[in-house]
């Protein structure tokens, strides 16, 4: 009989491509992932591992193991939601991700609430960015994922996947109260070519949506700065060292030195959603979840 914790061990090791990155991922000692790696390819009399180089990947055998094996553990799931659906109970373990700016301004003032409705359900909360978040929740290494997707900047959602709409959270330009720009009712990127930015890093669906405004401008947005945190723009920001393009969603009552000024043509607007498998959809765990962070 294959078992089934080492089957999801070998799972995570095509996932992340080695035995190392399987192991941070599970919380397991890389030599505890091989092991289970090893116990599978008695179970099977088959080699599931072949080393490339540094690295290892999966044999011709172990691809096969892992594509049927998948859709196992994941009628194995969908069969454990149907049994808490029949209980009507609001059970269990739950790995909720999020991004920062929803952690703090959506899953933290509903969570305790949520918590104290329903005693036995137990959550733990991680912070990542979005297309990691949608990446996390489809390998089953979360349960429910928020995300987010700015205008046509979209998040490529696999199709095993299920998406609901939790709100539209709309972003303002920050400037310090001194700037030019900080009596304008709102500003256009046109307004904006001149300035620079304190923006979060490259490869950021946040940079790549602040490109995106630029777009019909003939210029490119000026990086000043870069961090992740947004609350880190908004000192940066004060510290007379660029504006900021920040969400209204967890943000903070700006300090009486920063100005918020409405942005306009476009607006820009992020739909914030929140993703979980489809083998997941009957779990009441699951539903109340999602129900509580649609608010």
């Amino acid at each position: 009989m294959i078992d089934l914790a080492s089957l999801t061990a070998l799972r995570a090791v095509d996932d992340h491509g080695s035995v190392v990155a399987a192991a941070e991922a599970l919380g397991f000692t890389p030599s505890a992932i091989s092991q289970q790696v090893k116990r599978l390819e008695r179970q099977t009399s088959v080699p599931l591992l072949e080393r490339v180089g540094r690295g290892v990947m999966l044999t011709r055998e172990g691809r096969h193991l892992v594509d049927a094996g998948s859709r196992l553990l994941a009628d194995l799931e969908t069969i454990e939601s149907g049994l808490h659906q029949q209980a009507g109970t609001v059970a269990g373990h739950l790995r909720i991700i999020a991004f920062s700016t929803a952690m703090r301004g959506l899953v933290a003032p509903r969570v305790r609430a949520l918590r104290d409705a329903h005693p036995d359900l137990v959550l733990s909360l991680t912070e990542r960015e979005p297309w990691d978040t949608v990446e996390l929740v489809a390998t089953g290494q979360a349960d429910v994922g928020v995300a987010h997707s700015w205008g046509d900047v979209t998040l490529a959602i696999p199709d095993h996947l299920e998406t609901t709409s939790l709100a539209d959270d709309v972003a303002d330009v920050i400037v310090p109260v001194g700037h030019r720009l900080a009596k304008r009712r709102r500003v256009t990127p046109h307004d904006l070519v001149d300035e620079g930015w304190i923006a979060t890093p490259d490869g950021t669906i946040c940079r790549e949506w602040l490109s995106r405004m630029y777009l019909g401008t003939g210029r490119q947005p000026r990086i000043a700065h870069e961090s992740l945190e947004f609350q880190s723009h908004l000192a940066l920001v004060a510290a007379g060292l660029g504006i900021a393009l920040v969400p209204r969603l967890g943000r903070e009552e700006l300090a009486a030195g920063l100005v918020a000024v409405r942005a306009h043509d476009p607006v820009p607007t992020r739909n914030i959603v929140a993703v979980h498998r489809r083998s997941m959809s009957e779990s009441p765990a699951v539903r109340a979840v999602v129900a509580a962070l649609a608010g």
